[in-house]
Parts: C-alpha cells; sequence; structure tokens
C-alpha cells in the first residue's frame, strides 16, 4: 500500500464529491505516477485556497485513460489519468475540513521544507506520502465528521 496526496481546487474536490467518489484524475504530465498507484493504495486530499484536508479515499481499481472533461485547472487540461475510488471519510462543507495549518506539526513530509514555507509541501498535483502523516490525517478527518 502507499499513500498518495492529491492537491487539488475546491471546484475539482467538489466535482469528485459529485461523482460520488467513485473516480479521480490526475493531470496529463502525471502519467509515470498514474502507473505507480495501485488498488489498496490511499488518497489524501488537500485543498488549495482552504489550506486544509478534505477527504480519505482507497483506490479500487488500476489506473486508466480517459478525456471526458470533468476536472479542469488551465484550459486543455482534462486530467486524462484516471482511477477509481472508495471514500473513507469525506467531508464536503469546507467550514468543516481540517485546516492543514493544525496538523503541519505533526506531519513527516512537510518537514523537508524550512518551518515557514511547509506549504511548499503541497505543490503540484499528486506525490506519495509517508503512510504516519496520512494516518495523522485520516484521524482529524475522522474526528471532525464524527
Amino acid at each position: 500500500m502507499r499513500i498518495w496526496c492529491l492537491t487539488t481546487s475546491p471546484d475539482n474536490f467538489a466535482r469528485t464529491a459529485e461523482l460520488g467518489w467513485t473516480v479521480q484524475g490526475i493531470k496529463s504530465r502525471r502519467q509515470r505516477t498514474a502507473e505507480q498507484i495501485q488498488p489498496g493504495d490511499k488518497v489524501v486530499y488537500y485543498i488549495t485556497k482552504h489550506v486544509a484536508f478534505g477527504a480519505t479515499a482507497e483506490v479500487t481499481s488500476e489506473y486508466f485513460e480517459d478525456h471526458e472533461p470533468i476536472w479542469e485547472s488551465k484550459p486543455g487540461e482534462d486530467y486524462p489519468w484516471r482511477f477509481h475510488i472508495s471514500p473513507e471519510v469525506a467531508i464536503t462543507d469546507p467550514e468543516r475540513w481540517v485546516p492543514a495549518e493544525d496538523l503541519y506539526e505533526e506531519l513527516e513530509f512537510v518537514k523537508r521544507w524550512p518551518e515557514q514555507n511547509w506549504k511548499l509541501a503541497f505543490q503540484g498535483n499528486i506525490r506519495e506520502w509517508p503512510e504516519a502523516d496520512y494516518k495523522v490525517v485520516k484521524a482529524a478527518l475522522e474526528e471532525q465528521a464524527s
């Protein structure tokens, strides 16, 4: 099992929720990453602008290619590398998302950057993450959802 942290906009997070947490796409330049994502892997959702975590999900399929427009960022980007997911904890109300600032001191991954620049850990679309960080975020989301 591998853990993936997906950085997404509030709009794209909402699109995944509208699809019932059944599928997730990643950017076209991330095919090499998509090839590594396997059923049983976990995805942590980091939401830009809110600097918060909103969900965790389990990957339930191999990746596949699909160009149906769902998620968007820049013109022409259609997030073609997709995989099926199943939600673990999903909070759709932005007021209830878990602020990353509340957790960053507990997260191993962000320690690669100087403390004042910890938000740089969330630049880019998707990256592999330590399992311990997934557990911290999932526990905080579960607490918030209850």
